[in-house]
């Protein structure tokens, strides 16, 4: 009988101890693994070929994650009540947010006029496209001073060795300039490096996918290891006031990979756009919480590094011929900059019996609508037609006030009439077939002016925008509807337009 009562006593001591520990409120963390998408951030509880979440395929990947019995805050769980916070009005006395200017206009501009102390910026780009060479372009500028105030600068590289760096930094002629380097992955060590009272102003992190942090199992580049390294040098940058920029991949979906829960961390995100056979460069601001949305930056590519461009219109606008067919210059809007640009259409007999819609810096859904409100309410049948549309100079556009220049274009290659090249053309297109106002047309009448343009197509002025347009010596032509445009080119002066057979229906 012995035996029977120990092991009775044992069981009733171990009871005993794990009510204590309840009690105290001490509980031992699971260890447990799941499957996270390295494309959306998904979890899942076993492995598939497959995410339900984002439909990527062989993109789950297992990683071990510290699960424990979840406590309630508002029950005083964890380590007791709170502070109460002091609220206040929108009213007060805020002083102007500091910027730290580098000196590049361009990257001065999408930043909102300089970099915040104590913020955190993410650039995502395709690789190759230049973000390497142009953030050594701007922490070299900041070390040297060339925005009128020098400041301490560290360059971080996880992919390539001190010796690239520096070969870079040679090519591009900034190796003078007084930028700390290293070369590391490790968090922890980057971390108490710059954990100091005296450390840098600006830190580049060149990238975020090669970092990787000790207390976590998973390897560098996943999910968990991307977003813990991010969160550890943003909560860092912001206690001892510095600036990190890091430095993202993007996916083949053209997004920076990661997930999209890094974007919501920092608190500005550059996007480096661009072909890369070809000179010009655009970095866009897609969110910043301390300017606006949507500027843009442009840049040229040179054996040099990046020059920045001061007058994008100009640029684009530089190899244009004038008196061609299906080609027409749109007055756009990037943030706060009017840009011009060229549109190109073409317009050829299908060899197929199924027609080709080839679009190049435009959205493809856009341009079926416009084919299909020509055909339906201006009687133009060209949809058995190849149809090819390109953005000149490696801009995309994605605002709707493009539509009327498309349109013009398309008919202008279907015509065989040429645009007047000293004409610029802006407006929406509604699926009745109106043209509707835009905003900020005076600030695109203004940029036409000023690069020699004499006449401009646009939208009626309706509603509060009735008001007298500033004076811009530009010949407005407003039109109302769609069909007003066809019209036009069959009423041009000169040699009949050609219109092949069967274009009206």
């Amino acid at each position: 009988m012995a035996a029977p009562m120990d092991r009775s006593r044992w069981k009733f001591a171990l009871c005993e101890a794990i009510l204590r520990d309840q009690a105290q409120g001490l509980t031992v963390a699971k260890r447990d693994t799941q499957y996270v998408c390295q494309q959306c951030g998904a979890a899942h509880s076993k492995w598939s070929g497959r995410c339900d979440a984002c439909g990527g395929w062989n993109s789950l990947v297992e990683e071990t994650v510290q699960s424990g019995p979840p406590k309630s805050l508002a029950k005083g769980g964890g380590r007791g009540r709170g502070h109460k916070l002091d609220f206040t009005g929108l009213i007060g006395d805020s002083r102007e947010i500091p910027r730290r200017v580098s000196g590049i206009a361009e990257f001065d501009r999408v930043c909102g006029g300089g970099i915040v102390p104590g913020s955190a910026l993410l650039v995502g780009g395709d690789p190759g496209i230049g973000k390497s060479t142009v953030l050594l372009q701007v922490v070299a500028a900041l070390a040297a001073g060339n925005g009128g105030k020098k400041y301490r600068c560290a360059y971080i590289s996880g992919e390539e060795s001190l010796d690239q760096v520096r070969l870079r930094a040679a090519r591009l002629g900034v190796e003078k300039s007084p930028v700390e380097l290293a070369a590391s992955n490790s968090v922890r060590d980057i971390i108490t490096s710059l954990d100091t009272n005296d450390g840098p102003d600006l830190v580049i992190v060149d990238s975020i996918q090669t970092m990787y942090l000790d207390t976590l199992d998973s390897a560098p580049g996943t999910v968990s290891q991307v977003r813990s390294c991010a969160q550890e040098l943003i909560g860092l940058a912001k206690m001892r006031g510095f600036c990190v920029v890091l430095v993202g991949h993007v996916t083949k979906e053209g997004v920076i990979a990661g997930p999209r829960v890094l974007e919501h961390m920092v608190d500005t995100v550059l996007y480096f756009e661009g072909e890369r056979g070809h000179q010009f460069r655009i970095m866009r601001a897609v969110k910043n919480r301390f300017g606006p949305t949507d500027e843009i930056g442009v840049f040229e590519m040179t054996d040099r590094g990046l020059a920045e461009v001061p007058n994008p219109s100009a640029l684009f606008l530089a190899d244009r011929r004038n008196q061609i067919s299906g080609a027409a210059v749109f007055a756009g809007m990037e943030g706060t900059r009017p840009v011009l640009v060229e549109i190109q259409a073409l317009v050829a007999p299908s060899a197929y019996g199924t027609p080709r819609r080839a679009v190049v810096g435009w959205d493809g859904n856009r341009l079926a609508m416009v084919l299909a409100v020509l055909e339906a309410r201006c009687g133009l049948q060209i949809g058995a037609r190849d149809i090819y549309l390109n953005v000149a100079g490696g801009l995309r556009i994605s605002e709707p006030a493009a539509d009327l220049a498309v349109a013009a274009a398309l008919v202008s290659a279907l015509t065989q009439e040429p645009v007047s090249a000293d004409t610029v053309v802006f407006g929406e297109i509604g699926l009745s077939g109106e043209i509707r106002p835009v905003g900020q047309s005076d600030a695109r009448l203004k940029e036409a002016a000023k690069l020699g343009f004499s006449a401009a197509i646009t939208p009626p002025r309706r509603g509060r925008t009735k008001e007298r347009p500033a004076d811009t010596g530009l010949a407005v032509r407003e039109l109302a509807h769609l069909r007003q445009l066809v019209a036009s080119f069959e009423e041009t002066p000169g040699p009949a337009p050609r219109v092949p057979a069967g274009a009206r229906a």
